[in-house]
């Protein structure tokens, strides 16, 4: 029963017939035409299946398709793939929605995901999670947004835009492990009428999901994006006007202010052993494209 509710992705590829995306095929991969690790799409919602189509439909949105050199799915050899169990590959490709909340005086919500938690432990990302049955997808987000972090937007009626998706596998690098999880993550940009300041007085985190909060500026995304994964040092070459960010931690239903090192949030992701409290690669490319559209803004 727990499959028939999750939304899983569905392919379609000149025309042909929808197929349910399997659990080792690379989706950035079937699309790609030049580099092999970005395509552009067209995708949407129909009867509970996520759609992704080279081809626009009822209801689609063109948006960009992304994953990192390093996928796991792409990366598979023939042998990793037979030696997955069968309950791994049976899977499909899940669907998960995050929110990017862009206050008025443009500053964006990162959370840190809480220790305890199975994946992705530790890193920093916007809050989202996965859709439920029957769901939109900005009806999915603003859900997990407000279980997460408190702040309800539930039919604020505030402009929101797909920025882009991205393909994601966990553990995020084949040398710490075979993949047990495969995503499309669709980041929507979620515009609000009030500052950050404001916002920041709705926050009631939940403490089983998230441990602390922060508000970046674009000068730090700038930075953020910057850290490229596999290089060492990157991110940290920029003159160090500003060495530490504040952040919100949560304590039970306490929240208290304390200064986070900036160059944790530079953090890559490590080859092996435990994760490190870094900035999610997805997430770097969804605050490379929350950049680009203020530089659209300011152009026009």
């Amino acid at each position: 029963m727990e499959s028939a509710k999750r939304v899983l992705v569905y392919l379609s590829k000149e025309s042909s017939l929808l197929q349910r995306a399997k659990f080792v095929q690379g989706i950035t991969g079937y699309f790609a035409s030049g580099n092999p690790d970005r395509a552009v799409v067209n995708c949407g919602l129909d009867h509970n299946r996520f759609i992704i189509s080279d081809q626009p439909f009822t209801g689609s949105r063109k948006t960009e398709l992304q994953r990192p050199s390093f996928c796991p799915i792409k990366n598979l050899t023939a042998d990793q793939t037979a030696s997955l169990p069968e309950e791994t590959t049976g899977r499909g490709v899940d669907v998960g929605v995050a929110i990017l909340l862009q206050s008025v005086n443009k500053r964006i919500l990162l959370t840190r995901r809480s220790k305890e938690l199975h994946i992705f432990p530790n890193v920093w990302v916007p809050p989202g999670g996965h859709m439920e049955d029957g769901e939109e997808l900005l009806d999915a987000g603003l859900r997990e947004l407000q279980e997460e972090t408190g702040i309800n937007l539930c039919g604020a009626n505030l402009p929101w835009s797909i920025l882009g998706l991205w393909e994601s596998a966990f553990p995020p690098l084949l040398s710490r492990g075979l993949p047990t999880r495969h995503h499309i993550v669709t980041y929507l940009l979620v515009t609000s009428n009030e500052t950050h300041q404001e916002l920041q007085e709705k926050l009631q985190p939940d403490e089983q999901e998230v441990s602390a909060c922060v508000w970046l500026d674009p000068e730090i995304s700038e930075r953020i994006v910057a850290s490229k994964e596999g290089e060492e040092d990157s991110g940290r070459k920029s003159p160090e006007v500003q060495t530490s960010i504040t952040i919100t931690e949560v304590r039970g239903r306490s929240l208290t202010q304390k200064d986070l090192a900036l160059s944790t949030l530079f953090n890559t992701a490590p080859i092996d052993g435990e994760d490190a409290e870094r900035v999610s690669t997805g997430t770097k490319y969804a605050l490379e494209l929350w950049l680009r559209t203020l530089r659209r803004e300011e152009v026009t």
